[in-house]
C-alpha cells in the first residue's frame, strides 16, 4: 500500500523539480513574476524559479525589429501619395521592464507616431520635393519616434522612406511629361544634325563652285595664251592681226562642226552653222576691235593732256600691208587675250 502512494508522490516531486528550471534564448529577456508581482528579469541561459510561486509573465525580443507603415497623405500641390516608412527599432536591455509594463502594443504606438509625423511634413512639400527630400521626412519621423519611444524602453535605430507611390493618374501624367521632354530634346538634336548637314552641303557646293570657277578661269587663261601665241606665229610669217583672227575663228568654227559630226548621239547644235556665219562673226569682232582702238586713242590723248605718261609696251614689227579698204585702220591693232 505504501508503495502505491509513494510512486505518485515521487512523480509529482519530479514534475515540480523540473518545472523549477527554464531556459531563455539568446537576445531574449524573460519577465518573472511572483504572485502577479514583478520579480526579476532573466536573460539567456538556464534559469531557475520557485515552482507554483514564480511564473514567467512574458518574453521580450531584444533583436532589431522592423515595422513597415504605409501612409496615404496629400502633398502641397494637392496630389495624393502613398509612402512606405520602414522603422527599425530595438528594446533597450536596461529598459526591459519599461518596454514590458508601460506599453501594451508597441507596433500600434509606432504606427500612430509615423502617421502623425508624415501627415504633418508631407503636406508642406510639392510632389517633386517629396521625391527629392524623402530623407528629410525620414529624419523627422526618427526624431519624433526617438523622443516618444525612449520613455517606453525602445530605441529607434533607423527610419527609411522605402517607397513613394503617387496616384496612378498622376504617374501617367508624369510619364507623359517626361516623354514629351525627351521628344523635345530628341527633336532639338535632330534639327541640329539636319542643320549641320545643310551647312556642310552648302560649304561643299560653295567649294565645288569655287574650284569649278577656278578651273574655267584657268581654261580661259590657257585658251587666251594659246590664241596669243597663234597670233604671234602668224604675224611672224607675214599675216597681220586681222587675217590671223579671221583664220582662227574660221578654223575653230569648222573644228566644232567636225567634232559634232563624229558623235552620233550628240545633243549639241551649233547655231548658226553656215560658212557665212564665220564671216559675220569676224566682221563683228573687227568692228569691236576698231571701236576699242578708237577709244584707246582717245584715252591716250586725254592722258597726254593731263600729263600722264603712257606705259611702255613691247612693239612688234608691222606686218606688210596687203589689205585694201580697212587696212589702214586695223594694221596697228594688237590682239591681247
Amino acid at each position: 500500500m505504501n508503495s502505491f502512494i509513494l510512486i505518485p508522490l515521487l512523480v509529482i516531486a519530479l514534475i515540480i523539480l523540473f518545472s523549477s528550471f527554464f531556459t531563455v534564448k539568446q537576445q531574449t529577456a524573460a519577465i518573472v513574476e511572483r504572485f502577479g508581482k514583478f520579480q526579476s528579469i532573466r536573460h539567456s541561459g538556464l534559469q531557475m524559479k520557485i515552482p507554483l510561486i514564480d511564473r514567467i509573465a512574458g518574453r521580450i525580443n531584444l533583436k532589431i525589429q522592423q515595422l513597415d507603415v504605409i501612409v496615404e497623405t496629400k502633398t502641397k500641390d494637392d496630389v495624393f501619395v502613398r509612402l512606405k516608412i520602414s522603422v527599425q527599432f530595438q528594446v533597450l536591455q536596461q529598459k526591459v521592464y519599461d518596454a514590458f509594463y508601460k506599453l501594451q502594443n508597441p507596433h500600434d504606438q509606432i504606427t500612430s507616431y509615423v502617421f502623425d509625423v508624415v501627415r504633418a511634413e508631407v503636406p508642406k512639400m510639392k510632389l517633386d520635393d517629396v521625391f527629392e527630400r524623402k530623407d528629410d521626412v525620414a529624419i523627422a519621423v526618427k526624431a519624433e519616434l526617438n523622443e516618444a519611444m525612449s520613455t517606453y524602453g525602445y530605441d529607434i535605430i533607423k527610419t527609411l522612406v522605402t517607397d513613394i507611390d503617387p496616384d496612378i493618374q498622376v504617374k501617367a501624367a508624369m510619364n507623359r511629361i517626361n516623354a514629351a521632354e525627351r521628344e523635345k530634346v530628341a527633336a532639338e538634336f535632330e534639327a541640329e544634325a539636319e542643320r549641320i548637314k545643310i551647312v556642310a552641303k552648302a560649304r561643299a557646293e560653295a567649294e565645288s563652285k569655287r574650284l569649278q570657277g577656278q578651273g574655267i578661269a584657268d581654261q580661259r587663261r590657257e585658251i587666251a595664251r594659246g590664241l596669243e601665241e597663234s597670233v604671234d606665229v602668224l604675224n611672224n610669217v607675214g599675216i597681220n592681226s586681222q587675217e590671223a583672227s579671221a583664220l582662227i575663228v574660221v578654223t575653230q568654227h569648222y573644228d566644232t562642226l567636225q567634232s559634232i559630226g563624229e558623235e552620233t548621239n550628240t545633243n549639241l547644235i551649233l547655231l548658226p552653222n553656215s560658212p557665212q556665219a564665220g564671216s559675220d562673226m569676224l566682221n563683228n569682232m573687227i568692228a569691236s576691235f576698231v571701236a576699242s582702238n578708237q577709244i584707246g586713242e582717245e584715252m591716250k590723248k586725254q592722258n597726254q593732256a593731263r600729263g600722264i605718261a603712257p606705259k611702255k609696251r613691247t612693239t612688234r614689227p608691222s606686218p606688210p600691208k596687203n589689205m585694201d579698204n580697212d587696212e589702214s585702220d586695223t594694221d596697228d591693232l594688237d590682239l591681247k587675250f
